[in-house]
């Protein structure tokens, strides 16, 4: 290893005792030039502070670059106990050292119980473009690329508090590829898991917003910048001419939930409409008395249509297209997943409405969080609100998720088709809607929507979270390519 290709670290300091221990190792390796810290607070010792209360910040990170002296820079979230070793930062380095590599991030060990495990994370796509990829607690960059990168960076038009870590990254990934070297480079201390709950929502919470509204600036110039931005008056306009023998349908796929399928099935029957309507269950070969639980519900209301697909091979998402290809489908294909409910016997009525006011192929309603007795669980509210109607279609290719409950009208996600997964299929499908479609947003609560230890998405293994991150991340190369192309056509 040539002894001039020496690196910075940058630390995150959010503990005191934390940063110490951290500096502490560090100083034992040769190849670390030089340390800053970044905190809101003095620091003592030979270490360089940039001091502030934003310390992702677009004036911090700007700050960092300009005071590392190395042509590598690494950056350090403190918020945990790290420790690597010369030998590891000297495979960053040599990563690094490759040819147009502008950012390197490797797994990593996490000691938990006095037993190490390996973290995996997983490769960066073009569609990695989510404010939350996980990048581990610790990446390295080409501070010379980073350097060159600060003219496109921090406008002080538009001031970043939160966002300017995730606005380095972005530029870089336009000018450069990001590497993970899949092997355990550094080691960190467990922390106490939140719950399953509050991680999968925290993303929402209300507390966020500013942060939310600054990232999706952030985020929208990017795809800008990669040609991936869509206008919102480039919209097709939605005419509801086909002729159904219902207005609407209610969708609901299922798989063994005896406890809940009775509750679900009686709040959609139990909706006060101005228009004909039924209720397709599509029962994906139910082993625990749910097919029972269906058939009895079925004899008492002629509503209910029960489908028992042929195939055995189907998600959640090849459910959907049965019931969309199903010839007494409604003119509006609306969700009701087999766990939740409406919250009163307007939704539906409130959901077609929606659709016939706005010219919209797609709505997306809101709702509650509760347990599995209907009382309310933090977050509670979950309304995507940072979705707006000039740039919905465009930041929803920065966040996980788009909210409950989903509707369709029929002939145009007949077209599209669910792909044939239980994980993912309704993101991929509204922003394959969204790029061509006007999409509407309900913000008030017309749905309840249960968390309990049968939910598909309770307590995920990192190898089932990275597996549904990388599959999210590949919908959202697909998605940008696809956008690519509308542009590059809309010049031509």
């Amino acid at each position: 290893m040539d002894p001039n290709n020496k690196i910075t670290i940058a630390i995150f300091s959010f503990d005191s005792s934390i940063t110490n221990r951290i500096i502490s190792n560090l100083k034992e390796i040769k190849l670390v030039a030089e340390i800053i810290v970044i905190s809101d607070s003095e620091i003592g010792g030979d270490i360089s502070l940039v001091q502030s209360s934003h310390p992702f910040s677009g004036d911090a990170i700007k700050k960092v670059i300009e005071k590392s002296s190395t042509n590598y820079l690494m950056f350090i979230n403190g918020s945990r106990i790290l420790e690597i070793t010369g030998n590891g930062v000297e495979k960053f380095i040599s990563e690094a050292l490759k040819v147009d590599t502008g950012l390197v991030y490797s797994d990593y060990y996490e000691i938990e119980g006095g037993k190490n495990f390996n973290h995996s994370l997983i490769d960066y796509q073009i569609g990695s473009i989510r404010d939350d990829f996980d990048f581990g607690q610790c990446f390295l960059i080409n501070a010379d690329l980073a350097r060159n990168c600060l003219p496109d960076l921090f406008s002080p038009k538009n001031k970043l508090y939160y966002s300017g870590l995730y606005d380095l990254r972005l530029t870089i990934s336009r000018k450069s590829t990001l590497r993970r070297l899949p092997e355990p480079l550094y080691t960190i201390q467990a922390e106490e898991e939140s719950s399953g709950s509050e991680k999968m929502f925290d993303y929402v919470d209300p507390k966020n917003r500013e942060v939310q509204i600054e990232m999706e600036s952030v985020a929208t110039q990017h795809l800008k910048e990669i040609d991936a931005f869509i206008n919102p008056t480039d919209k097709k306009i939605v005419n509801f001419n086909d002729k159904f023998n219902y207005e609407a349908s209610v969708i609901i796929p299922v798989k063994n939930r005896v406890k809940t399928i009775g509750d679900a099935i009686r709040s959609a029957l139990t909706q006060k409409t101005k228009f004909s309507y039924n209720v397709i269950i599509v029962d994906n070969h139910s082993d625990d008395g749910t097919t029972e639980k269906i058939k009895k519900i079925f004899s008492e209301d002629k509503r209910v249509v029960h489908l028992i697909p042929q195939r055995n091979d189907l998600g959640i998402g090849g459910c959907w297209n049965e019931a969309i290809d199903y010839p007494e489908c409604g003119k509006f294909a609306v969700q009701l997943d087999s766990d939740d409910l409406y919250s009163n016997e307007n939704t539906l009525q409130k959901i077609v409405n929606k659709f016939y006011d706005e010219k919209c192929a797609m709505v997306i309603a809101s709702y509650m969080l509760t347990d599995f007795n209907l009382n309310e669980i933090p977050p509670g509210i979950i309304d995507h609100r940072e979705w707006t109607d000039d740039n919905g279609h465009n930041n929803a290719l920065r966040i996980n998720g788009l909210g409950a409950p989903r509707a369709f009208y029929a002939p145009i996600i007949r077209e599209i088709k669910f792909p044939n997964v239980s994980y993912g299929e309704d993101y991929a499908v509204a922003l394959a809607i969204s790029r061509q479609y006007k999409v509407e947003r309900i913000y008030e609560p017309v749905y309840l929507c249960r968390r309990w230890e049968a939910n598909t998405d309770a307590s995920l293994s990192i190898e089932k979270l990275n597996e549904n991150n990388f599959y999210k991340d590949s919908l959202r190369t697909k998605e940008i390519k696809l956008r690519q192309e509308l542009d590059r056509n809309k010049i031509q």
